[in-house]
């Protein structure tokens, strides 16, 4: 599971003026977007859970080798379990959940496991933050962006409701394939609504995107 331009693209983009005390990772793989939170914030506690035995145990390597391996701890669990047996509130939850919600598998059951929904149906998702989430709390997501309203309806429901969305082109004359959604408890009028292109020619990044990532790329 290589690092992916949308794990740093969320990571980078989260909103973090809360002043996270404790940030969940849900669906972690080998824990890049728990990393970029224990870069970006202060957060004292910095958990993580992922279900796949290898990318967690990779999870663990990359966190104790980081230079905040005391604030950041992964948990071998599907998220029901780990709902089930934790009682803690969260200042920022965070998800690059899989995506893919066709009918059809691939041979390579591991990823299978990290892309498709049915290993994360949004709906799991969104009740688990509803239950983590602290009051003042920021849940951050990336989705395809054929998926927004879906998600926005479904969270709705848990009355979590979007704070910022961004959507993402991969050129100026490519289609959006991205949305960037943060949800909070609260609800407001004006939605800030914006677009994010990553490329201006191919390898040649926009200021844009380059400014929001250049902390996380040692080439950029």
């Amino acid at each position: 599971m290589k690092v992916g331009t949308d794990g740093v693209l969320l990571g980078a983009w989260t909103p973090i003026n809360n002043n996270p005390n404790k940030i969940l990772d849900i669906g972690s793989g080998t824990g890049l977007l728990a990393l970029m939170m224990a870069q970006r914030t202060n957060a004292e506690q910095i958990d993580a859970v992922e279900i796949d035995a290898d990318a967690h145990e990779q999870a663990v390597d990359n966190f104790e080798n980081s230079p905040w391996g005391d604030r950041l701890f992964c948990y071998h669990a599907d998220l029901e379990t780990f709902a089930n047996e934790m009682e803690e509130e969260y200042d920022i939850i965070i998800s690059n959940p899989p995506f893919y919600s066709e009918d059809y598998k691939t041979i390579d059951k591991q990823r299978d496991t990290a892309r498709f929904q049915t290993s994360l149906p949004f709906d799991l998702l969104i009740e688990a933050v509803e239950y983590f989430l602290s009051e003042k709390g920021i849940f951050s997501v990336i989705i395809p962006a054929k998926e927004e309203d879906r998600l926005i309806y479904l969270a709705a429901e848990f009355e979590l409701y979007p704070l910022k969305v961004t959507r993402v082109r991969g050129n100026e004359k490519a289609e959006i394939k991205r949305s960037l959604i943060a949800f909070s408890r609260q609800r407001i009028e004006k939605i800030p609504l914006n677009e994010l292109i990553i490329e201006e020619k191919r390898h040649f990044y926009t200021p844009e995107f380059s400014a929001l990532v250049k902390n996380f790329y040692l080439n950029i």
